[in-house]
């Protein structure tokens, strides 16, 4: 790390990147009437993130946040919820498709016996996880939330039912009229999937840092492969360990040495860190300057 050095500025500030082409991809399935500016859903994004990054929150917590900041900047809340809902499948899909076309160069680069052992433990993990967006994309089209309504009837106070329940087939109807958007759907996906591929970027400085470069196709395959480590081990918080340990197995199929590889991974905490940190200290702004707001007595 030490000889990462300055570097870390432009990893760090790299990753603007992909944060900014998911931040538009999420627009695009926002309604256009209410839909907020570029800058305002790339914050909303940011916030989003650092939540999920460094808060024990299984990966959720962040998407929840952004639909009530949304809902703040004037979205109506089932649109924004239907946005989220959508927008989190969308991410997982295009997700996968990286992760494949990833494992695709690997094993056009090599058909070595290490090789094909990672790529055959990525494919099952792919194929499981496939099966469980199917099932997530039926249910979304099969009512989610108003089934999801009559899950917790007797969980929920009788006053908070009743505000949520007919909001519930609002918002199902909203998820479904957007996956019918074919337009919009295509937009989103194609700035997701730019965006997953941007993030070789990332691994491809770290490298260049290291004095140790290696080619954007290598790099392209390393954040591919760590990116499908990172969501399989969603429970773990910021994939603690899983990421780490991921990084410097598959550095190993391209001759790096074990340290070099873990620079890859530590790189990206001090990035999460460097970004997190203020992402969650103006969400704690935000949600503050509204509460204040609407703690301060009406001028009649």
């Amino acid at each position: 790390m030490l000889m990462v050095g300055w570097w870390l500025l432009p990893i760090t500030f790299f990753h603007l990147v992909p944060l900014t082409l998911s931040a538009l991809s999420w627009r695009e399935l926002l309604p256009g009437a209410s839909r907020p500016d570029a800058l305002v859903v790339v914050r909303i994004r940011w916030i989003r993130e650092s939540i999920n990054s460094l808060l024990p929150v299984a990966g959720v917590g962040g998407d929840i946040a952004s639909v009530r900041l949304a809902h703040l900047k004037g979205v109506p809340g089932t649109q924004a919820a239907a946005s989220m809902v959508v927008d989190t499948t969308v991410g997982v899909v295009t997700q996968l498709m990286f992760v494949l076309s990833g494992v695709w160069l690997l094993l056009r680069r090599s058909t070595e016996r290490g090789s094909l052992f990672v790529a055959e433990a990525v494919l099952i993990g792919v194929g499981i996880l496939f099966v469980a967006i199917t099932a997530f994309v039926l249910f979304q089209h099969r009512g989610l939330f108003a089934r999801f309504a009559k899950l917790v009837h007797s969980l929920l106070p009788e006053k908070w039912l009743y505000s949520f329940a007919p909001s519930a087939s609002t918002i199902d109807g909203a998820v479904v009229a957007t996956y019918r958007s074919g337009r919009v759907m295509l937009r989103a996906s194609l700035l997701r999937l730019i965006g997953w591929a941007a993030g070789a970027g990332e691994v491809w400085l770290v490298m260049q840092s290291l004095g140790q470069p290696i080619g954007m196709v290598d790099a392209y395959i390393l954040e591919s492969l760590g990116s499908g480590v990172r969501a399989a081990a969603f429970m773990v918080p910021g994939a603690l360990g899983a990421l780490e340990g991921s990084y410097i197995l598959f550095g190993a199929l391209f001759g790096l040495p074990a340290d070099s590889a873990l620079v890859i991974s530590l790189s990206k905490r001090v990035r999460e860190l460097a970004l997190g940190v203020p992402g969650l200290v103006l969400w704690h702004w935000i949600e503050g300057h509204d509460l204040l707001r609407r703690g301060e007595p009406k001028v009649r």
